[in-house]
């Protein structure tokens, strides 16, 4: 098919590619399906990463979108089937997919997608349409228990890029599983970081587990208790401006004399109308350091979320936790590269999201795909409004200046290039 010139809705895909080589994408596929630059299982993965950058599941049933440009952008003739997705997926266990997240997360890392000493953490619940008898859990407390896959990620607080991601079902206590993913976690993150996380995390076990980890401090709020909401109303309150004052103090869990430092915020100018939020810390951080600027960075998780949601974050259609685990750690492949894709995108675009961002830029882009000598060029007929040109126009020279070999090795060692016309 590369020996005919093909026309297609799907040339916007192609600026995926690029990306993809300076992530390392195709290594990492091949080195979690133990394929090789021949074999058909890492192309199958990559066409798996190209559906959640198009934020379409099972994109191998519209010919609109599979025609020609998409499956020739995964190395393919043709577009691989339902079956062949699911057996490679099911092939392939949990920890296989933990260490092709960890692998995405250490080149992220070197690619400078990690700023900052504080990480958020929280779990992202998923509505599952699963048949299986399963314990169920609440979303949100005031609403009605249901069957839901519970993920669980850690992001860095000041880019909003996921570090980790980790899986269970809703059984797994959100205290293990936590640490689960810390474990993960620390083996991408090599600085000493603060964990900002909600209330879910206010556990003895977990603020314990932290304590004594010298990589991570942590901050969550505390339950509002009746024994916390006595005790900080009883301390002496340093007013740092306008209806805003902080006090903190030591705390243990009853049953326990591994001390903490709780922190109490105080709103409110006259006694009577005010109102408290305490949190308790492993950090030495100051105090007013911590509740009046690096918790609100724990937003950036939520915003991740809100962000990066229609790519294949929303959908729990089987309890297979393999299947699951296996196709976010792809889902998160693709994010990282329309994360770098976003980067070059002109300063009023760069706010889109993943929806958006396939529907204007990856999925309906016109153009047409075809070979001169040893390049595939890729003509898109209308120049894009949000690109510039000069970061896609001699893409060979450009990535040889950054050491980035351009020879594209699921596309047989052929080199990309772009026209705009």
């Amino acid at each position: 098919m590369l020996s005919q010139k093909v026309s297609g809705t799907s040339a916007g895909l192609w600026l995926l590619v690029p990306e993809f080589q300076r992530l390392g994408v195709w290594d990492l596929l091949k080195g979690w399906t133990k394929g090789g630059d021949m074999d058909f299982g890492p192309r199958i993965a990559l066409q798996a990463v190209n559906e959640s950058a198009l934020c379409t599941n099972r994109v191998r049933k519209k010919n609109s979108l599979g025609h020609q440009g998409f499956q020739l952008a995964n190395g393919m003739g043709r577009l691989v089937t339902d079956e062949q997705v699911h057996l490679l997926l099911n092939g392939h266990t949990m920890e296989d997919a933990q260490d092709l997240l960890v692998n995405l997360g250490r080149q992220r890392q070197l690619s400078g997608h990690y700023r900052g000493d504080i990480v958020a953490i929280d779990p992202h619940r998923i509505i599952s349409s699963s048949q299986r008898v399963m314990a169920k859990k609440k979303k949100v407390p005031d609403a009605p228990s249901e069957k839901m896959l519970q993920t669980f990620f850690a992001v860095s607080a000041e880019t909003g890029q996921p570090v980790m991601a980790t899986m269970s079902s809703t059984g797994m206590p959100t205290t293990r599983a936590t640490k689960n993913l810390l474990t993960a976690t620390e083996k991408i993150i090599r600085t000493d970081s603060l964990l900002v996380a909600d209330k879910e995390h206010f556990t003895r076990e977990l603020l314990t587990e932290v304590k004594n980890n010298p990589r991570f401090d942590i901050l969550t709020p505390a339950l509002s208790t009746q024994r916390i909401n006595t005790l900080v109303k009883g301390l002496n309150y340093t007013r740092l401006w306008a209806g805003f004052a902080i006090a903190e103090t030591p705390f243990c869990f009853e049953g326990s004399h591994e001390a903490f430092r709780l922190i109490a915020q105080r709103c409110g100018e006259k006694e009577g109308q005010y109102s408290y939020k305490t949190f308790v810390t492993t950090s030495d951080r100051q105090a007013s350091e911590l509740v009046a600027g690096d918790y609100d960075k724990r937003w950036s998780v939520e915003e991740f979320f809100n962000f990066e949601n229609k790519m294949d974050l929303n959908r729990a259609s089987t309890q297979n936790l393999n299947i699951r685990y296996g196709k976010l750690a792809l889902a998160m492949v693709a994010q990282a590269a329309t994360y770098q894709l976003r980067t070059k995108l002109k300063e009023e675009y760069r706010t889109w999201n993943a929806g958006h961002l396939a529907a204007e830029v990856l999925a309906w882009a016109d153009g047409d795909i075809r070979v001169q000598d040893d390049t595939i060029i890729v003509t898109f007929y209308q120049a894009p409004a949000h690109l510039n040109p000069n970061d896609y126009t001699n893409l060979p020279k450009i990535l040889q200046r950054e050491n980035i070999d351009p020879r594209i090795p699921w596309l047989y060692n052929f080199k990309l290039d772009f026209r705009f016309k």
